[in-house]
């Protein structure tokens, strides 16, 4: 089947409307940052000048911004096989991290250790480290393997395992499932990071028995840069969980303004500060996207754009360029990571072209499918400018050295 027949054949086709893509560019990089969708900036602007701008303070309570945590974690929950009251939308994934990964070790008072992969997102490990560095070795030490030996490292004294579903680096999918079951046998709560993942692979949080997971707003769900993160608490372990950012949003009657912290009931004791509503909203706004779609029919798209991709790149015969994302699609998430010598050179000059992709040391190019808003056609542009830049030696360009603060 060809490219063009793939996307005649696509039953999501559709949604690919639902978005604002610039003309002459192919964007590959919804793993770093999703596309805008054209509610947003509709909803956003209503938000602004119809309630902030007329309604004002009164907003809170007429709009019922105060509830948008609640709401829009609600909205998310169903993405990653969550009931109602377990997941929040809250803060960003590290201070989220901070909070879980301290409610962890609150959970497990005989247990001191926090576990996790060397090549997890760095997020992750400094949030680890710098609980460590806070409450000392004898509470809290924190230790990182390589991926093969993560099970073999479980022991006795470790609290929980923290572990991103999907590799950020290289696209690797985690069975979440197996490695949950094989944590608890051995006593350790575990705490999932769904940044590259929530929105295009399923996740079952309560059917796996999840103790606690975090997710990003703004890559695959769309939210907008800086969008807010989200939280999971299993409803069996928010009575007795408590966080160390005790902030007012997180009391029991925020309003009352009493002097001392009573935790609110379930998991809106892990909100600490006041909400970022515009955020919030455009968040909520992106959300209306997943209305009346599968997330496993997404999985399915992103698994046939993915594998096309690998497929061309075969034939394309580009030596220099080695595939890091596991060739099976049960292992893989929803990009493709390549490596080259010069990695760097090679995303400047696929992005000088107007394919989006973007680059991380040492010297990887990723290549993200949203199966929204991207084609197979994509994937035959994309292939085919990689084949030209590589074979042409087109990156050798010295202004594609020139490296921003952002890669």
């Amino acid at each position: 089947m060809t490219f063009a027949e793939r996307d005649i054949d696509d039953r999501l086709a559709h949604l690919r409307d639902l978005f604002e893509l610039p003309e002459n560019q192919v964007y590959l990089d919804g793993n770093s940052l999703g596309a805008l969708p054209k509610g947003v900036a509709e909803r956003i602007e209503h938000v602004v000048r119809g309630q902030w701008g007329n309604d004002l303070i009164s907003s809170w309570n007429h709009h019922d911004w105060i509830g948008l945590p609640q709401r829009v974690g609600d909205r998310i929950a169903p993405l990653v096989g969550a009931e109602p009251g377990q997941v929040i939308c809250a803060d960003t994934i590290s201070t989220n991290l901070f909070k879980l990964l301290s409610a962890a070790l609150s959970l497990q008072t005989d247990r001191r250790v926090i576990l996790s992969q060397q090549d997890n997102f760095p997020t992750d490990l400094y949030m680890a480290e710098g609980l460590q560095a806070l409450l000392g070795p004898d509470r809290c030490e924190y230790r990182a393997v390589s991926a093969p030996i993560l099970l073999d490292s479980l022991s006795e004294d470790v609290a929980v395992l923290m572990l991103t579903q999907v590799n950020f680096r290289d696209g690797s999918l985690h069975d979440m499932a197996e490695m949950t079951r094989e944590a608890h046998r051995h006593g350790a709560l575990v705490l999932w990071d769904l940044a590259h993942s929530a929105g295009v692979v399923p996740v079952e949080l309560d059917a796996w028995e999840v103790d606690m997971a975090v997710g990003c707003g703004y890559k695959f769900l769309n939210g907008g840069p800086g969008a807010p993160a989200f939280l999971y608490l299993a409803r069996r372990h928010q009575e007795n969980a408590s966080q160390p950012l005790c902030g007012w949003m997180g009391h029991r009657r925020p309003f009352d303004f009493e002097a001392d912290y009573q935790p609110a009931p379930g998991v809106q004791r892990f909100l600490a500060g006041t909400p970022g509503i515009l955020g919030m909203a455009a968040l909520d706004a992106a959300l209306d996207a997943y209305e009346g779609v599968s997330i496993h029919q997404l999985r399915r798209k992103s698994t046939d754009l993915t594998a096309c991709f690998i497929d061309a790149l075969d034939r394309a015969d580009l030596p220099e360029m080695r595939l890091l994302t596991p060739r099976s699609a049960a292992k893989r998430g929803s990009q493709v990571s390549l490596a080259h010598p010069d990695g760097f050179a090679v995303a400047q000059a696929l992005i000088d072209r107007g394919i989006i992709v973007d680059f991380r040391a040492p010297n990887i190019v990723r290549f993200g499918f949203s199966p929204m808003y991207n084609r197979f056609a994509d994937v035959r542009i994309a292939i085919e400018a990689l084949a030209d830049i590589t074979k042409q030696e087109h990156f050798r360009d010295p202004r594609y050295e020139l490296k921003q603060t952002v890669t």
